[in-house]
């Protein structure tokens, strides 16, 4: 039976000196350990599930009726937990997003066994970072560090609580840098070997001079146990976020207005490159910042702002990081040269994200899915031309409603949907807890699909 590789977010529930080697040429690590795991805490999330005066959906009245059991389910709560580490001393604390996601309750657990409520100060779904904050004083921190000069081969330790084992700490050398996972783009991870498991999540990656590098956030694995490959979110990533967070409440991206691809051999061939690297402009979005800085498609983008653009994955992350309206050097390939452009960002709308495909845009922040404006050659292919297009499906309580990618969405309730704004005016309106009805063409046929909230 052929396996399949599953990615797991890890729920569940300081070093100021260098570390001296040990005999045989190994570090230690006692001294990394007791300088910074004072500032690694223990988070346990929950939320109340009120399934009193809640309808039972279809399924649950059948598996309710076959199996004898009469009546409502009883409340309960639902618990999650992770790690997190202190970065201030006034009690801001940096975590993953999923590991506090839809909690109404969040406790963290210090290192001296203290208890405190924290406050959900901010979290985003695009780079699953959040920042919680406590009540006290006088905290232990973790000093930042850098993740873009870690080395190849560098050895880092993180600390967390796998399986609920509260401060569990844990070594391994850094394997790659600049991964992306799925759907992610503004997140070029760190890959390690250091062993994380549930829980872990949220919990730090941190260098030999006792900085935190990194946010341990997944895995990849096809049992739901560490398998030898970790990944971890990039603390200049993390900051940003979290600076962000804490002065705003909400994150600011710049947008380019591109459509990229990797650029393969024969493409580098016929455009008369040395070797494929870069990203290739595939679509310039209408009165985009690239159609404005004279971008063209077929260009391949080498550098953005002084920062060597290898793949097209590369090239979202530093776009990101990039605060709206900051004048930017692009320089690409084109006509065997390279030109330098000069680029004024746009924003991304919040509930936007940004795709390498043609479409540069896709909506879709905590519906389950996503989806974007329909292309010339989906119109054509397709004979719709109103509506918008499923680009993912995020959540299995998406793909059981039926929902795929590629289902072109034509109605939002009974209201019919046109185009991308027309989609997230019709969402809009929805009251919060309000079932998405939709009505889809899947194939050559047209159906409903009810999406519980």
């Amino acid at each position: 039976m052929k396996k399949h590789l599953m990615i797991w977010v890890l729920l569940m529930p300081m070093v100021l000196h260098n570390v001296h080697a040990k005999e045989g040429g190994l570090p230690d690590f006692t001294s990394l350990v007791k300088d910074t795991s004072s500032a690694v805490v223990n988070i346990v999330a929950r939320e109340n599930a009120d399934e009193q005066n809640k309808p039972l959906s279809q399924q649950e009245e059948q598996l309710y009726r076959f199996f004898g059991m009469p009546g409502q389910p009883q409340n309960r709560d639902r618990v999650s937990g992770g790690s997190g580490f202190i970065i201030s001393t006034d009690g801001y604390i940096l975590t993953n997003r999923h590991v506090i996601q839809g909690a109404d309750k969040v406790t963290v657990t210090l290192k001296d066994r203290r208890e405190l409520d924290a406050e959900i100060v901010g979290e985003d779904e695009a780079s699953d970072v959040a920042v919680l904050k406590v009540d006290a004083k006088n905290l232990p921190i973790l000093e930042v560090g850098t993740a873009d000069k870690l080395q190849i081969g560098e050895w880092v330790m993180a600390i967390g609580s796998p399986l609920s084992f509260e401060h569990s700490v844990t070594k391994g050398i850094i394997s790659a840098k600049g991964r992306r996972m799925g759907n992610q783009q503004y997140v070029p991870y760190l890959q390690s070997d250091v062993p994380i498991n549930r829980g872990n999540s949220g919990g730090p990656l941190i260098n030999m001079s006792g900085k935190v590098v990194g946010i341990n956030t997944l895995i990849v694995s096809n049992t739901g146990g560490y398998m030898g490959i970790s990944f971890s979110i990039p603390i200049e990533v993390a900051m940003n976020v979290a600076d962000q967070l804490r002065s705003h409440g909400t994150v600011k991206r710049g947008l380019l207005g591109v459509g990229i691809e990797d650029v393969n051999q024969e493409m580098a061939d016929y455009l008369g490159m040395a070797k494929p690297s870069g990203a290739l402009v595939n679509n310039v979005s209408k009165d985009s910042a690239a159609e404005k800085a004279g971008i063209e498609v077929g260009d391949v983008i080498v550098e953005f702002n002084n920062k060597t653009i290898i793949m097209a994955e590369s090239l979202p992350p530093v776009v990101g990081m990039t605060m709206p309206e900051t004048g930017v050097e692009v320089k690409v390939f084109r006509d065997g040269k390279v030109k330098t452009l000069k680029a004024s960002l746009d924003a991304l709308e919040p509930g936007l994200v940004a795709s390498n495909g043609g479409d540069d845009k896709a909506y879709g922040k905590g519906l389950g899915f996503t989806v974007g404006s329909l292309t010339e050659q989906l119109q054509e292919r397709s004979g719709e031309t109103e509506g918008v297009v499923v680009k993912s499906v995020d959540e299995a309580v998406v793909r059981r409603a039926g929902l795929r990618v590629g289902d072109i969405i034509k109605k939002v309730g009974k209201v019919s949907v046109s185009n991308l704004k027309g989609f997230k005016a019709a969402v809009a309106d929805l009251e919060e807890d309000e079932p998405l009805v939709l009505l889809v063409r899947q194939g050559a046929a047209n159906r409903f699909i009810v999406i519980e909230r």
